[in-house]
């Protein structure tokens, strides 16, 4: 995943695309570079590193042009390095090419055009465009770029500026985000919100397939065979705060404090203290429909697909309705059993997981009905799925994500309970008592959040371990797996989860004197159950860090270290004990002098393979 902004209009391009660029560092941040038009000419500046790099460079410089787009990334084709930094550009420089996304075919397209006398400098699939580009330019570049994704193979957002037409930027998006903001006079590009909100509230989100040619005065959408798309407007209703660290030391952390809020924002206008039923905003789904269903999946990737598996057991507890839980990468290569009688929800906050958006389509071409949880308005899976219930989550900075978990949480209950309620499976009175005490999980998570103490305690004298396993039964072990990994994610540490009755299956030969183990134990019917686990983890030497209710006084008797977390259903618990293992991990990395924010390797939106 690569972030990329473009500018067009009569300031100077550059600090404008420095200040996106640094909205969306998070996406990639092994290279950063831009393509400036100044002086009659293309001028490239680009350099491995963060982009403080590029940036130090920038302002010893001081390029200046009105016309630029630029690029942070994170390596899929080729190493970090100069030579593979974008932007990429033909033999004679002329044409510069920023992308995000994979171009699957290249290595064919390179045999070809080195056959037909095009010299490559780098080792990315990226300079493939620039070089194509070129070989079918004859005065108009758009018709150029049309020619090129007609032969091209992928997914991808890119776009193109050129000396020899210095009036506009083209670009082109299939299956990665790219949006398009409407100035006064001038006119941006952008993989995301962020990048621009500073400057613009009015957008064009981008359809699948379409090219837009934008000038400082003109913005005109083609589809891939030409024809003119009218598109609306779509406005942004965020605080430029929203995308700011507001005080914390961290994205992560305020993301982390952010959770109470968004929660309530996810269940606004959909549960109702005077009413016993659940409104899924436009989703029209009906007793009849939900009867033909024989079978429910729910797709998704990382911490999304640790949601999922909360979700499965809300949907057959409360709904009665078998659950399949796949991870996204997987799905569509072990021909899934899917058709019209199957119901697909997807999950994934950006809304542009390559992975999770190929499921997609794989399960919609079947014939399945697809109900997506997305927290990006807009986003490619938003688009091409039947119903979508949105997460009010925000904007989410920090590469591993929090309050997009809890809210998907939030989301998954809601669904579950109006499944149940279609179904009878649950009297009013029923789901009325279970929303009711939703409507509450606000408060206890801030009052969740306030004990760290312990929390910061444990990291303090565990942050140089190497190993930290988390057990737990039923739900709890659907937290433990999403508590591993964030810590291995942010702290680096290694980290695996397990169910606490499979210990005995094998994973209690790696517990030895000191190991560390986080027990979760926060389900009532299987608190006995953990308490033996814990113990025979203890038998063996392990030091055990141990999250349960309050109340359940008796794991400090056998635990080296107890948190507590306040007294909640065993059905809701998930969004309340989730908040500690967050915090834990957290202040671990933090201890051990971790990027918390853009831990190594990874970034926030895996929008290719």
């Amino acid at each position: 995943m690569c972030g990329i902004v473009g500018y067009i209009g009569d300031k100077n391009a550059v600090p404008v695309l420095m200040d996106g660029l640094k909205k969306l560092e998070y996406r990639g941040y092994d290279s950063a570079g831009v393509a400036v038009y100044a002086e009659g000419k293309v001028q490239i500046r680009k350099y491995k590193g963060r982009l403080s790099v590029l940036e130090e460079h920038l302002d010893k410089e001081k390029l200046s042009g009105n016309l630029a787009i630029g690029h942070t990334r994170w390596a899929t084709h080729g190493e970090p390095s100069d030579a593979n930094s974008h932007p990429h550009t033909n033999e004679k420089g002329d044409i510069a090419v920023v992308h995000n996304g994979i171009i699957e075919n290249y290595l064919k397209i390179k045999d070809f055009l080195i056959s037909k006398g095009y010299v490559f400098k780098s080792e990315v699939d990226t300079e493939v465009l620039a070089h194509f580009i070129d070989y079918y330019y004859e005065g108009d570049l758009a018709e150029a770029v049309r020619k090129v994704i007609k032969e091209i193979k992928g997914s991808y957002a890119f776009a193109v500026i050129t000396n020899r037409e210095p009036d506009k930027i083209v670009c082109v998006r299939k299956e990665n985000p790219l949006i398009v903001g409407i100035g006064e006079d001038e006119n941006y590009i952008a993989s995301d919100i962020p990048a621009i909100l500073k400057h613009t509230r009015k957008t064009y989100l981008m359809g699948e397939n379409e090219l837009a040619v934008i000038t400082k005065d003109d913005i005109r959408f083609y589809s891939e065979n030409g024809e003119p798309v009218k598109k609306e407007v779509f406005n942004v209703d965020w605080d430029v705060s929203a995308a700011e660290k507001g005080g914390y030391r961290h994205f992560m952390l305020k993301e982390i404090h952010e959770q109470p809020k968004a929660i309530k924002d996810t269940m606004t206008g959909r549960m109702a203290k005077d009413s016993d039923t659940i409104r899924l905003d436009d989703i029209k789904l009906t007793a009849e429909e939900l009867e033909r269903f024989s079978k429910i999946f729910i797709v998704a990737c990382g911490t999304a697909y640790h949601a999922g598996l909360v979700g499965k057991y809300l949907i057959e507890h409360l709904a009665k309705i078998p659950v399949e839980v796949d991870i996204a990468s997987e799905f569509r290569y072990r021909n899934p059993l899917v058709d019209e009688k199957t119901l697909v929800i997807i999950i994934s906050q950006s809304g542009e997981t390559l992975d999770t958006f190929a499921a997609l389509k794989e399960a919609k071409n079947k014939g399945a009905r697809i109900l997506s949880v997305v927290n990006v308005v807009g986003s490619s899976i938003a688009r091409e799925s039947h119903d979508v219930l949105y997460t009010w989550a925000g904007p989410e900075i920090a590469v591993a994500s929090t309050k997009a978990y809890t809210t998907q949480i939030i989301a998954l209950y809601e669904i579950a309970l109006h499944m149940a309620d279609l179904k009878g499976t649950l009297s009013k009175e029923e789901i009325k008592t279970i929303k009711d005490e939703m409507l509450n999980l606000p408060a206890k998570i801030e009052k969740a959040l306030g004990n760290k103490e312990e929390i910061q305690k444990f990291a303090s004298k565990n942050s140089g371990e190497k190993d930290v396993f988390f057990i737990g039964r039923g739900l709890d072990y659907a937290v433990a797996l999403e508590g591993s990994l964030k810590l291995k994610e942010i702290s680096y540490i290694h980290s695996d989860a397990y169910a606490a009755g499979e210990l005995k299956h094998g994973p209690i030969a790696l517990i030895e004197e000191g190991t560390v183990v986080v027990a979760l134990m926060t389900q009532h019917e299987l608190y006995e159950k953990m308490l033996s686990n814990v113990k025979e983890v203890k038998a063996r030497g392990a030091y055990v860090f141990a999250i349960a209710k309050e109340g359940n006084k008796e794991v400090e008797t056998i635990a080296d270290q107890t948190l507590y977390i306040p007294q909640v259903s065993d059905m809701l618990s998930p969004t309340v004990t989730v908040i500690p293992l967050q915090l834990l991990a957290y202040y671990m990395a933090v201890e051990k002098g971790c990027d918390v924010d853009m831990p190594r390797n990874l970034a926030k939106s895996v929008t290719v393979e």
